[in-house]
């Protein structure tokens, strides 16, 4: 059990120290958002798909050993959470007193990621945003309203307001 435990403790300390790592990605693809700069995004998108990659990894080690340590503990796995098990290690408290740690701070570095995540969404929405509001004012330009100019008999020779003139009369 001590050495499922140690093991336990090594891939949450490895797991705590790689979300910190996407904890930095997440700011810097804060300022590359509202920069609008593309081709960093692009370019941290793929650092962050690494790291997330990366992460699963140890998710599935950590979920490994916590089932390995289930059974010879004899508990459900699915009931078997980390702060139930940090309880069950009364008489180990520096192990105990590592696996809070490694929890808290676990706790907390995903916490701020999703605050940035969610606020990297908002930027995004009020980006696309803009873009919607510019594309209708192009469009509105190319389907402006016709003007009011009358030839001699009387009939409406006006174009649309910011379109060119079908041709080019060279005798004006």
């Amino acid at each position: 059990m001590a050495s499922l435990m140690e093991e336990l403790l090594s891939v949450l300390s490895e797991e705590e120290k790689t979300f910190k790592q996407l904890l930095d990605i997440t700011s810097r693809k804060t300022q590359v958002i509202v920069q609008n700069d593309i081709n960093a995004l692009r370019a941290i998108t793929d650092e962050e798909q690494n790291v997330m990659n990366h992460i699963s990894h140890l998710d599935h080690q950590r979920e490994t050993v916590t089932h390995d340590i289930a059974d010879v503990i004899n508990k459900d796995v699915e009931t078997l959470k980390l702060s139930a098990l940090a309880g069950l290690l009364k008489s180990q408290p520096e192990e105990r007193d590592r696996l809070n740690a490694l929890i808290d701070g676990l706790s907390t570095t995903v916490r701020q990621i999703r605050r940035i995540n969610e606020q990297n969404t908002e930027l995004i929405k009020h980006s696309l945003e803009m873009v919607e509001f510019d594309m209708q004012m192009i469009r509105a330009m190319h389907e402006a309203p016709q003007t009011a100019n009358y030839g001699r008999s009387a009939m409406n020779t006006g174009g649309t307001l910011g379109t060119m003139p079908e041709g080019f009369d060279a005798k004006q």
